[in-house]
């Protein structure tokens, strides 16, 4: 994958966390799965809507299919990650063989016009393309919707160190009562946790959490009065070295950063120590592209009062739906990602040891609403982004009490 593009896919990545992600509710998108079909659109374009589209895409319109496929065949090589693209078309609908050839081999199919037996085929192919974590394709089918362009991306990764996972109950903060997965684990490594170098208003901490092959998920935890949004946005240019930040084994201990905390304790050996305490977590989210045409280029596409993609057909055609359904869980062993995009146009043991030395000793836990992004180690593209607003409960059988670990699970482990 060419740096230019993956700049430009989470340069979308950025706009979109900024003005979809509230916080109101959990929520998962990634742009790595319209970003394509949105080059491809734009090859196909003509007029306001090139134009438009070329902005949303940072490149121009003419060089947006080589963009998409290397994106395409850079994410195939991927491993643990599923990267399929799909075109479906009426019979009768004419194509310009220089466009349709720049799609990926193999990705068109026929509409029937049967509006059960193409749903059943466009659900059969999400599923199988993202290996059932999302079963439904969601587009907007109509007898007057010739052509449907979608992407698929499903990630699954296994921690390269799984998590330990215990029950927990926060004692204070926005799940404060609750029992719900927690999750800990400890690392010799202090500075997988690191502090951006902004001002006070916009510091996040982000926790690397290492997957076995080539994914990584970072979690990213901003200030109580920052909003999720930015937070979010300066995760992902701390991630992907945009902007500065400081590792934990060099911060002070004077409010080292959001959730984290450092002292310098007695210690057993000189090595240094990271404890994190985090949460199980699972979103799902649907997303109307349509209601932020302008973010994605398609203002002036969705316009259907004429044809816009000249490039495509000879008969005129409009953008009439994109939507994006998508799909992240976060457990002990590891990270699951799915996302399903589609564009739809439409005609017209014993005493422990006395210390013996001073250590550095660093503690991480997330125990408010953060968020979380997936980001391709070698590459720096965001696969996956999203916010936690409501952890996974733990599940506890009616006829048993649970205890379980209860503000500060180090203390009370040790």
């Amino acid at each position: 994958m060419g740096i230019t593009t993956v700049r430009a896919v989470n340069r979308l990545t950025t706009r979109w966390v900024r003005q979809a992600v509230t916080g109101e509710e959990g929520t998962v998108l990634t742009a790595a799965g319209i970003w394509p079909l949105l080059a491809f659109l734009a090859d196909g374009a003509g007029g306001p809507a090139r134009t438009e589209l070329a902005e949303t895409l940072g490149i121009p319109a003419e060089s947006a299919t080589a963009a998409a496929r290397e994106l395409l065949g850079g994410l195939a090589g991927v491993r643990g990650l599923r990267a399929a693209t799909g075109l479906w078309t009426h019979a009768d609908l004419p194509l310009h063989e220089a466009w349709r050839s720049g799609l990926p081999d193999g990705a068109r199919s026929t509409l029937t016009g049967d509006e059960d037996t193409d749903r059943a085929a466009l659900d059969a192919w999400t599923a199988d393309r993202t290996g059932g974590l999302i079963g439904r394709l969601p587009a907007l089918l109509e007898e007057e919707t010739p052509l449907l362009l979608a992407s698929a991306l499903a990630l699954r990764l296994k921690w390269a160190e799984p998590f330990r996972e215990l029950p927990c109950r926060h004692a204070r903060g926005p799940w404060q009562g609750r029992m719900l997965r927690g999750l800990y684990r400890t690392a010799s490594t202090p500075d997988l946790v690191r502090v951006t170098a902004g001002g006070t208003t916009d510091t996040v901490t982000t926790l690397e959490v290492a997957g076995a092959d080539e994914v990584d998920v970072h979690l990213v935890l901003g200030e109580p009065h920052t909003a999720p949004g930015d937070v979010l946005a300066a995760g992902l240019a701390s991630v992907t070295g945009a902007a500065a930040s400081v590792g934990a084994g060099s911060l002070t201990e004077e409010r080292p950063g959001p959730g984290l905390t450092v002292h310098t304790v007695d210690a057993y050996g000189p090595e240094p120590v990271l404890h994190i305490a985090a949460v199980a977590f699972t979103v799902r989210a649907e997303h109307d592209l349509l209601q932020r045409a302008r973010l994605f280029g398609l203002e002036a596409a969705s316009d259907e009062e004429r044809g816009h993609f000249p490039g495509i057909s000879p008969e005129p055609s409009a953008v009439r739906s994109a939507r994006q359904c998508a799909v992240a869980a976060f457990t002990a062993t590891g990270f699951e990602a799915a996302a399903v995009t589609a564009v739809a146009a439409r005609r017209g043991g014993g005493p422990p040891p006395r210390p013996t030395c001073r250590a550095r000793r660093a503690e991480v836990s997330f125990d408010r609403p953060f968020g979380f992004l997936a980001v391709h180690r070698t590459s720096g593209l965001v696969l996956a982004a999203g916010w936690v607003s409501d952890p996974d409960p733990l599940p506890v059988p009616a006829h048993r009490s649970s205890g379980g670990v209860t503000s500060r699970p180090w203390s009370a482990r040790r």
